[in-house]
């Protein structure tokens, strides 16, 4: 069996605050060496628990292990370009083998096209529709991952700063969340997995309250 790591390096850059400050020091003589890292539940590669968009619905901590690990279906949609929409009609095409209860993982390879540190990964992106969504959700998937910025509004916030964002238009959370789905946000090297199918894991840590977590997600391919 292959392992495939299909996390991001966490660093800080103009989108992610990543703070790393040392506690204790082998410099300094300690025993030992501690960090104290701050750093958002919703930066690099993560999952978002239901409370992140569902008011007083699930933390992280409550959600059951199993909803992020099992069986995965990869979706190739790496001839989307610039601004290309993950559509129905696409999922019609190179989707045909997700089965119910899967793992999606989306694949546009964004992350190879593209530095995730310029302001081009997020600016011009592909973007899920909510066609797409709506297939999904009728094929009574488990969750959704993405190797790119999922809904087309990520990019308000960051260039179009005070602009109010409708929650129907934050698509993929507005659809999924409801219907039980989760999902895992900036994947990356979903090319090294090579198969249509594959074993899926990227387990949040346990923290109560928390509306998301960092992950160090990874497939198992055979």
């Amino acid at each position: 069996m292959r392992i495939v790591d299909l996390s991001f390096p966490i660093r800080p850059h103009f989108r992610w605050k990543v703070e790393s400050t040392l506690r204790t020091s082998h410099a300094r003589g300690d025993n030992f060496q501690s960090t104290v890292l701050t750093i958002s539940c919703h930066a690099y590669t993560h999952v978002d628990a239901p409370v992140h968009f569902l008011p007083g619905d699930r933390d992280v901590a409550a959600m059951p292990v199993d909803q992020w690990m099992g069986p995965a279906a990869v979706v190739d949609l790496t001839h989307l370009g610039d601004n290309g929409e993950v559509s129905a009609a696409e999922l019609e095409r190179h989707a045909r083998h997700v089965q119910a209860g899967d793992i999606v993982l989306l694949r546009t390879d964004w992350p190879r096209k593209v530095d995730v540190a310029s302001e081009k990964f997020w600016k011009d992106a592909p973007f899920t529709g909510r066609s797409a969504c709506d297939w999904l959700v009728a094929r009574r998937v488990k969750a959704v991952g993405y190797d790119y910025p999922p809904d087309y509004t990520v990019r308000t916030p960051m260039f179009s700063p005070g602009t109010k964002v409708p929650r129907e238009e934050c698509t993929t959370h507005y659809v999924f969340f409801p219907a039980g789905i989760v999902v895992i946000e900036y994947l990356t090297n979903l090319d090294q997995i090579g198969a249509e199918r594959c074993r899926f894991v990227a387990l949040p840590l346990k923290i109560e309250g928390a509306d998301g977590s960092p992950v160090r997600a990874v497939a198992l391919v055979d």
